[in-house]
């Protein structure tokens, strides 16, 4: 009999919706306590859901994603990992991959939540929220009208790099604010109508024209490095930058001088290419600069969206059908 790996918690919250996905095929769950209780258990299957995760970063982990990561190692039989993320690339995954593991994600139970910050970093910057919040610090009173007034979103232009649910979300509440807005993505083709769409080798003949960068894209080959000091250098003087991707897609020194130097205006900043963000990196306290957490995606409805997606991939693993969101 096949064997799923769950936590206690999400085994007692999907307990229902469990027993009808198995339609019949047997199947048996075993808890990450009972696993991390007895050595020798295997499994053939396991659901990472965020309980498991909790805290822990790709630099950092904790338990019990670290006894999680034991069983999944010890298990020769591994067939299949499904996790809460987005994105699939802790090097777990590729080590698991590597084993010919087939690894699914929940892609698009965040994306609502990811593009609403996005679009709220970008009004938030606009308005340059990160300067009066620095005045209110220090009981201040600063007016905007004592300075060059912030310039208006209409007419200016974002370049939007990716095209999955996060940036397809955005695209029309960005054009609603009156951007113009310009696609870099992966494949060639239109991304929607009356869009420019350009593939990432061309994103530094694109970033000319451009007041915001915008990056909401998977991390990739393609994408590692893919804003760097050349693609920086591109974009006009004072634009801003929004990274709600990954930290390894921005190259995170050049961004750092660029912001010092006064060449960006700005950055709302919520993943790092070291997370946690070492207490000593100067983004903390760039003047202009926005950093969370890696927080742009949380949201409590994400649990029940993320489970969702697991429920309807065990359905198909047990039936031998091809998964959805396979990495």
């Amino acid at each position: 009999m096949r064997r799923l790996l769950l936590s206690a918690h999400t085994q007692a919250a999907l307990a229902p919706a469990l027993a009808a996905a198995g339609e019949g095929r047997a199947f048996e769950v075993i808890t990450l306590e009972q696993a991390a209780g007895d050595e020798a258990v295997a499994v053939d299957a396991a659901y990472i859901s965020r309980d498991v995760t909790g805290l822990s970063t790709k630099h950092q982990l904790q338990e019990p994603l670290a006894g999680c990561y034991r069983v999944l190692r010890r298990s020769p039989a591994l067939a299949w990992v499904h996790t809460h993320s987005a994105g699939a690339d802790r090097p777990i995954y590729a080590e698991l991959m590597a084993r010919n593991v087939a690894v699914s994600t929940s892609a698009g139970a965040n994306a609502e939540v990811v593009a609403q910050t996005a679009l709220g970093a970008v009004l938030a910057l606009s308005r340059r929220f990160p300067a009066l919040m620095a005045a209110q610090a220090r009981r201040e009173w600063a007016p905007l009208v004592a300075g060059p007034l912030p310039p208006d979103l209409a007419g200016q232009t974002v370049v939007l790099v990716g095209w999955g649910a996060i940036a397809r979300r955005l695209q029309p509440w960005l054009a609603m604010l009156g951007l113009r807005v310009a696609v870099v993505r992966h494949s060639p083709g239109a991304a929607a109508p009356g869009v420019p769409t350009h593939r990432y080798a061309e994103l530094p003949t694109v970033l000319p024209q451009a007041q915001w960068l915008l990056v909401a894209c998977p991390l990739s080959e393609a994408t590692r490095g893919l804003v760097n000091a050349a693609a920086l250098a591109q974009l006009p003087r004072g634009a801003m930058l929004v990274n709600v991707a990954r930290g390894e897609v921005v190259d995170e020194p050049a961004l750092v001088d660029a912001l010092a130097r006064g060449h960006l205006g700005g950055a709302f900043l919520d993943v790092f290419a070291h997370e946690p963000l070492p207490a000593e990196s100067p983004l903390w306290t760039l003047p202009g600069v926005m950093v969370t957490p890696h927080a742009a995606g949380h949201a409590a409805g994400n649990a029940a969206r993320a489970a969702a997606i697991f429920i309807d991939n065990l359905g198909r693993w047990l039936r031998g059908d091809a998964l959805v969101n396979r990495a």
